[in-house]
């Protein structure tokens, strides 16, 4: 399977290395709004890669079967609606686009051409929660009622994305520049529908973080249909250690990051037991667990089935709540669902 990158930037050179990682797949092309050599893009990635500066012209490649999305969030939906209508199976950075309306669009345009698709909520493949999956599908935590997922990664001048991520344009809201991976956790946790969120705004009066056009902290709590609370947090103005906080709360135990007790393994209710697992420990996309991802994308693939846990209808729904909290924060009241799909 040949894969065309759309984007050049810090994320898209993860995206090539992990596709290239993957036995069967070879990344052929790379369209960006700037003309690359073709041999400094082969010689540094391995393999033959075409660079081209017209999205048209690399669409128009019957060898491509799949286009991987890394530009701009406000280039998403454009790039998503003309690769779907060119039958090219999707990978889609996140956040997926930054308005509902594009999200459903896409999501449209994605099964009226009948393309796969996958959406890079990588942190659902990652050590920790496929580890954090593993003890609540086995009923070790019994039924959740409580959870708290959240995201501490200050980003500053220091950090890549800094340079677009600070404007409305292409950084969005707290959640959509970042946040979304902790919301987005805490959804797969709990499983079941929101039916109404309340958030809270903030930001950091240091001037670091001056030039963010939008409230760089927020606090969203969520109120499930069946009564259950959850709560996420996107901090991306803090100065400290990357941190991504998980606690979850059941009737028959808890866990907190790396840590559990279960009420049914008898384990000492005054010690933590431990996991084994890697937790998630930074912002940079070189440890991002993409290939990971993208393997499971490329079998599913192979097998004419949906991507597991990220195709983008199960990410619409993360997203859905996500615009949801948004515009809470910016009506300063609590906000059902149902708003948004009225």
């Amino acid at each position: 399977m040949k894969v065309g990158i759309i984007g050049y930037g810090w994320v898209a050179g993860a995206h090539i290395e992990a596709l290239n990682a993957i036995d069967g797949v070879e990344v052929v092309a790379v369209c960006s709004s700037r003309r690359h050599n073709d041999e400094e893009l082969s010689a540094r990635h391995g393999g033959s890669i075409t660079s081209y500066t017209q999205l048209a012209e690399m669409l128009e490649r019957d060898d491509i079967g799949v286009v991987s999305i890394c530009s701009y969030p406000s280039q998403h939906k454009d790039h998503a609606l003309a690769a779907a209508a060119a039958g090219k199976h999707l990978i889609i950075e996140k956040p997926l686009a930054l308005s509902l309306d594009d999200c459903t669009a896409m999501r449209e345009a994605a099964r009226a051409a009948g393309v796969k698709t996958c959406v890079c909520f990588e942190c659902r493949f990652s050590s920790q929660f496929l580890a954090t999956k593993a003890v609540l599908d086995a009923g070790l935590l019994g039924e959740l009622h409580y959870a708290e997922v959240d995201y501490y990664h200050g980003i500053g001048p220091w950090y890549g994305q800094f340079r677009w991520n600070t404007g409305k344009e292409n950084g969005g809201s707290s959640l959509l520049s970042a946040g979304c991976h902790a919301l987005d956790a805490l959804l797969l946790c709990m499983g079941g529908e929101v039916a109404e969120v309340t958030t809270y705004a903030t930001g950091s009066k240091n001037p670091t973080f001056a030039q963010y056009e939008y409230a760089t902290t927020t606090a969203t709590l969520l109120k499930f249909e069946d009564g259950r609370v959850g709560k996420a947090a996107s901090v991306i103005d803090c100065l400290q250690p990357y941190y991504f906080h998980t606690h979850l709360v059941g009737s028959e135990g808890s866990l907190l990051d790396h840590k559990f007790h279960s009420a049914k393994l008898a384990t000492d209710k005054g010690r933590w037991s431990e996991l084994s697992m890697k937790l998630l420990d930074s912002g940079d996309v070189s440890d991002h667990p993409y290939q990971t991802q993208f393997e499971a994308f490329f079998t599913a693939l192979a097998n004419g089935r949906d991507m597991p846990l990220t195709s983008l209808d199960e990410a619409y729904r993360t997203f859905e709540v996500l615009f949801a909290a948004d515009r809470s924060a910016e009506l300063g009241r609590p906000v059902e669902l149902a708003e948004l799909r009225a």
